[in-house]
Order: structure tokens, then sequence, then C-alpha cells
């Protein structure tokens, strides 16, 4: 027969697996007593047995003013062990990947320290240990959410396909993290090395083109900045569809009443006779804008590539 396991001894077992895969760190707060008989509803006993547990397997100390929080890991850095300062690049990168996912799930007005916390199952404090505030956060998520698209080692071959290869990887990364346009700002940058590295991609796509440096950064910086001014929309539009239930595509579809009533009014005789031939969307105006913006420069360049 298989003996039933005690409450205290199985929530302890839960407990030290989380500390034994690195979801709790060492300094991480523990559930208290209080927040276990409410998470598992057991006796007050029952809790404090869970974290005397624990306590004598040397993986949780209590913290006057604080808590109990897991310990130090004996033997860190000795091998098969990490070190603190791993321990403390995991649980940045767990913190991280975790405020991504808030934020491409409910945008970045819902990431709190608090909710990302609970997310995390830790205190809204413990999270400070890694990172200082949200403004540092929010840099650190725009980083590794530009670190998701690689640019090529080899890059094309021609000067405006680098550039236009960068602008489409650019879109990619706006399109599937809807809050990160917004969190970019060119009159205050946010100095991240993977958006960076697309400005550097630019400036080296467009050497040997007879330019000088000034234009050379003005066009990489225009380029990006025409990206993310393109992919702005894409939040409150993710908003508006998971607020309302209504696609942008169901929402002109509504407007079309309204809309002909305007053209059949005679007010907007050019509107109404260019409407007729064209189809927008948002990639249709992102290609034109790119490819006016790339014809452009094709009239500064004295050089022709090699």
């Amino acid at each position: 027969m298989t003996a039933v396991q005690a409450p205290y001894a199985r929530i302890a077992a839960e407990l030290r697996g989380r500390i034994e895969r690195g979801e709790l760190l060492p300094g991480d707060r523990v559930p208290s007593t209080r927040a276990i008989t409410q998470r598992w509803g057991v006796a007050m006993a029952t809790a404090s047995k869970v974290l005397a547990l624990l306590g004598q397997e040397g993986l949780v100390r209590a913290v006057p003013g604080v808590g109990t929080v897991v310990a130090a890991r004996p033997g860190a850095g000795g091998p098969g062990r990490r070190t603190a300062a791993e321990d403390d690049t995991a649980q940045r990168a767990r913190i991280i990947r975790a405020a991504v996912a808030l934020a491409d799930a409910e945008g970045l007005a819902a990431l709190t320290m608090r909710r990302l916390g609970a997310e995390l199952g830790v205190s809204a404090m413990s999270l400070y240990r890694h990172v200082s505030n949200k403004e540092q956060l929010v840099v650190l998520m725009a980083d590794a959410a530009f670190g998701e698209e690689a640019l090529p080692e080899r890059p094309p071959p021609g000067w405006r396909e680098r550039l236009e290869l960068s602008a489409a990887l650019q879109w990619r990364l706006y399109r599937a993290h809807p809050w990160l346009a917004g969190a970019m700002n060119l009159s205050r940058p946010l100095l991240i090395p993977n958006g960076i590295r697309h400005i550097d991609w630019a400036l080296a796509a467009l050497d040997g083109l007879g330019l000088d440096d000034d234009t050379r950064m003005h066009a990489a910086v225009t380029l990006f900045g025409y990206v993310r001014g393109h992919a702005v929309d894409l939040e409150p539009e993710t908003d508006a569809t998971r607020t309302s239930g209504v696609t942008g595509q169901e929402w002109m579809h509504a407007q079309e009443t309204r809309l002909a009533a305007l053209v059949d009014s005679g007010a907007f005789p050019a509107f109404a006779a260019a409407r007729a031939g064209s189809a927008l969307s948002p990639e249709s105006l992102l290609h034109h804008g790119l490819t006016t913006l790339l014809d452009g420069l094709v009239t500064r360049i004295t050089t022709p590539p090699h």
C-alpha cells in the first residue's frame, strides 16, 4: 500500500521543488504561514510545520522584518552549483520573460511590480533585488524583445536589401510585442544593445556610397523611427480588440455606411476618386512609406555600390 503523505510534507515538497528548479532563488520570499493557510486550505499549525521542515533542511531562513526567504545555497560556485551572480542573472531573465508575456497579453499599462510578483508567485519587493524599478524593467524587456530577431551574420548583397530586411525584422517584432513601439522614444532613446544593433546595421549598409557620416546617421535613425512610428498604433488596436471583441477590420466594415455618406456628399471629390482604386492595410502603408523613403536615399548616393 502507498502511504498517504501528510499535508505539511506535501506542501513542503512542492515548495522544495520550486527552490530546486530555480523558480525561487536565494533571497526570494516563500509563502508565509498565513499565505500557506489561504492557498492550501490548511491550519496555521500545519503551515508552521511546512516552514519548520524547510528550515531544518536548510532551504529557508527567517529574516526579521522581511519574513521567510530562500537560504543561500551551500557550496555555491562549486561543480554543478550556480554562483550568486549566476542566480541573479537567471532570476532577472525569468522576471523579464514573465514581464514580456504579461505586457504581450494585457498591454504595458497592466504591468506593475505587484502584478508581476503575483504572476511569479513572489512578493513585489523581492523583484527589486533584481531590477531597480519598472522603468529599468521596461528597458530590459525592450532589449530582450529586439534580441528575438537576430540580424544575419551574412547580410544581403545590396544596401537597399539590407535596410529592407532590418525594417521587416523590426516590424515583425512590433507585431509580436504591440507594447514595444510605445516603449521606444527617439527623443529619449532607450540605450539597448539589441536596438542599437539595427542602427549599426543600417550605418554599415550605407557605408561606401558617398554619404557623409551625418547623412548616414540621419538615414539610419529615420528608418528606425519610421518603422517604430508606424507601429505605435498596434498596442491601442490590440487593446481595443481585446476589450471590445471587435477587430480593426470588423470596425472598419461597420463604418462603411457613414463613410459612404461622406463620399457621396460630394464634399471630398479627390478622396472619393482615389478611394475607388485603393486598398489600404497596415502592411501596405508600411511598404509604401519604406519604398518612398529608400527611393529618396537613392538620390543622395553619389558613389555606385561595388
